[in-house]
């Protein structure tokens, strides 16, 4: 079984807007819906748990409502077996202080209902464009006997490393860097336990999703990323995603 954990939990302070940018509109859609489609349609996806503010979730309910075409009343998504696509969907998980915590939260409530041999696929609300393939893709990795995997882009600048942040130190072989996207897919139990080991304090340090796993030695695969999949974090960002429409 497979489990997607939707992280809808950020403010979008770095946007400065008073919206969280996952629930901006854009085209009279809030922004969550574009992934939460893809995710909820795709075959390989068995349930839905995600992380929201407790003032978003009827705005996440009414997105998912209207993808069911038999659901027109406002907030009648059943939570755990219903009918349609919206079936899915197990319910709701408390944000963290950090992204890390806010996914921990998710771990916790999907162990609820989900075995430690299955998997879980950690996806965000700012990442509208991600695809069917990219979810395949992380599908088809850990069915090869992976732990987890993630999509990554190669770096086309050059890079370089600097000890003060004021002048360079040396240059990086840019071959061996990657950039790191969403989805991400890991096993269940072994990726709750990565992150369980690192609290209080060090679950407070991490940065990426991955980064747990690879510090509890999982086995992690990168497949290839894709450039359109990028993650709305500025005014830039959004005007990009809004140039689509």
């Amino acid at each position: 079984m497979v489990t997607a954990l939707l992280l809808s939990g950020g403010t979008g302070t770095r946007m400065g807007t008073e919206t969280p940018k996952q629930y901006i509109k854009v085209n009279n859609k809030p922004i969550i819906a574009c992934c939460l489609k893809t995710i909820l349609s795709h075959g390989g996806i068995d349930s839905v748990q995600i992380v929201a503010d407790e003032m978003w979730r009827e705005v996440v309910l009414e997105c998912m409502a209207a993808l069911d075409a038999g659901r027109k009343e406002k907030g009648s998504v059943e939570i755990g077996g219903g009918s349609g696509i919206c079936g899915k969907f197990r319910g709701f998980s408390e944000p963290g202080r950090t992204r890390q915590l806010s996914i921990l939260n998710g771990l916790e409530d999907i162990r609820k209902y989900a075995a430690d041999s299955d998997y879980v696929l950690i996806h965000d609300a700012a990442r509208p464009r991600v695809s069917a393939k990219q979810i395949s893709d992380c599908l088809e990795a850990v069915a090869g006997g992976h732990d987890g995997a993630l999509p990554v882009l190669p770096m086309k600048d050059t890079v370089y490393y600097s000890e003060d942040g004021v002048r360079v130190s040396s240059l990086l072989e840019r071959s061996r860097i990657f950039a790191g996207q969403a989805p991400e897919i890991f096993a269940l139990g072994k990726y709750y336990e990565a992150n369980r080991r690192l609290l209080p304090e060090k679950i407070l340090q991490i940065n990426g999703s991955t980064e747990p796993a690879v510090m509890a030695g999982m086995d992690v695969a990168m497949i290839p990323g894709d450039e359109g999949n990028y993650k709305i974090t500025t005014m830039a960002d959004l005007e990009r995603f809004q140039s689509i429409f």
